[in-house]
């Protein structure tokens, strides 16, 4: 049986009219035309002192190969080798985590559900940290921390797997009740790694990265995480009908001919696959998958086709923009950006629990 075109998450009866939502063609061209102008911010704004003019003939030179002057090297070098593939990585990995709160939300049909829920990231935290406070993998030099990451992101997914599937396949409770287990479970690891550690700079390098920064960015990073999240990005795309069918509940959504617990193995790889390349390289951002998905359906609807066309645009703006203010805050000090987002989310998610006409995980 065909999936209806606007099978989407019901709405409650009885309450005040839903807002009106906003088209997504000029919503989405909108916020593609503010990325743009946020990746140019990203790179011209820094502690360092580089001009605007300075920092469009940079980016110039290093789109098209063009020359600079030999007392211009250090400043293209801040310019083209550090902001702005840290800029790039912030829009990816925005990207990537809201797209996969959108997922996450639905598979388990849980409002409070974001990337991490299924304890990906925590167990990403394990092998990050093991790199970082005691040199695990250095023979894979700038590859061990990224590489580390992802590898422990995978045992964690296969762990968390094994322990909530049941012969009857996985349910949405047993997924939240194991990854919420599984988190506490490996930070309580990564917890006794940092105070076991005795470098204290090590430590310090450690929680930078459990709170999330975008430090580390170069161009190598850049590719396979964007890749990760194009593809995980374009298959929600295009199962976006089944994620509306999974939103309403399994018995629905085998009414409309949906198998629930086949999706539901399929997102959960896709989404623990993307998260753990994004953590990889950016470490644990919290909220940006949790809100950039409400604020989302609030702006056009729960069809997840409209929603996963809109979100991940929205949260790439975001993060390019709380990495700046990372940066800029306390400069030349840099505040984890995880810090950052939750200043901004805690506020942001009080404000959404109390509009009317806006019911969380629906339309």
């Amino acid at each position: 049986m065909a999936i209806p075109e606007q099978a989407t998450v019901p709405r409650t009866t009885g309450g005040p009219p839903p807002p009106r939502r906003l088209p997504v063609p000029p919503l989405a061209g909108a916020l593609a035309a503010a990325l743009l102008v946020s990746l140019v911010c990203g790179v011209g704004l820094g502690a360092a002192g580089v001009t605007w003019g300075e920092t469009l003939r940079y980016l110039r030179a290093g789109l098209t190969g063009g020359s600079i002057a030999p007392d211009e090297v250090a400043a293209y070098t801040i310019v083209w080798e550090l902001r702005f593939p840290r800029a790039l990585l912030a829009a990816v990995v925005g990207a990537g985590l809201s797209a996969i709160g959108v997922a996450v939300q639905a598979m388990v049909r849980n409002a409070l559900a974001d990337p991490f829920v299924l304890g990906i990231s925590s167990g990403a935290a394990v092998g990050a940290n093991a790199v970082l406070l005691f040199g695990a993998l250095g023979s894979l030099g700038v590859w061990a921390l990224s590489g580390a990451a992802f590898a422990s992101a995978l045992a964690a997914m296969l762990l968390v797997y094994l322990a909530a599937r049941t012969p009857h396949g996985l349910t949405p409770l047993r997924l939240v009740l194991t990854g919420s287990a599984m988190y506490y479970g490996f930070s309580a690891i990564t917890t006794l790694m940092v105070f076991s550690a005795e470098r204290g700079e090590s430590a310090r390098s450690a929680m930078m990265w459990l709170l999330g920064s975008l430090g580390g960015a170069t161009w190598s990073s850049v590719p396979i995480a964007a890749g990760a999240v194009l593809a995980g990005t374009g298959y929600l795309l295009w199962t976006a009908r089944g994620l509306n069918a999974l939103a309403m509940g399994d018995e629905t959504a085998a009414a409309l001919g949906v198998d629930a617990d086949r999706l539901r193995r399929k997102l959960f790889v896709v989404a623990a696959a993307v998260t753990g390349a994004v953590v990889a390289v950016s470490g644990a951002i919290g909220f940006v998958g949790l809100m950039v998905p409400h604020v989302t359906r609030m702006l056009v609807g729960a069809d997840h086709r409209r929603v996963l066309t809109v979100a991940p645009l929205l949260g790439a703006v975001l993060l390019v923009w709380v990495d700046i203010v990372s940066r800029l805050l306390l400069a030349p000090v840099e505040l984890p950006v995880g810090v950052i987002t939750a200043l901004i989310g805690v506020p942001c998610f009080v404000l959404l629990m109390r509009r009317r006409g806006y019911v969380f995980g629906g339309a």
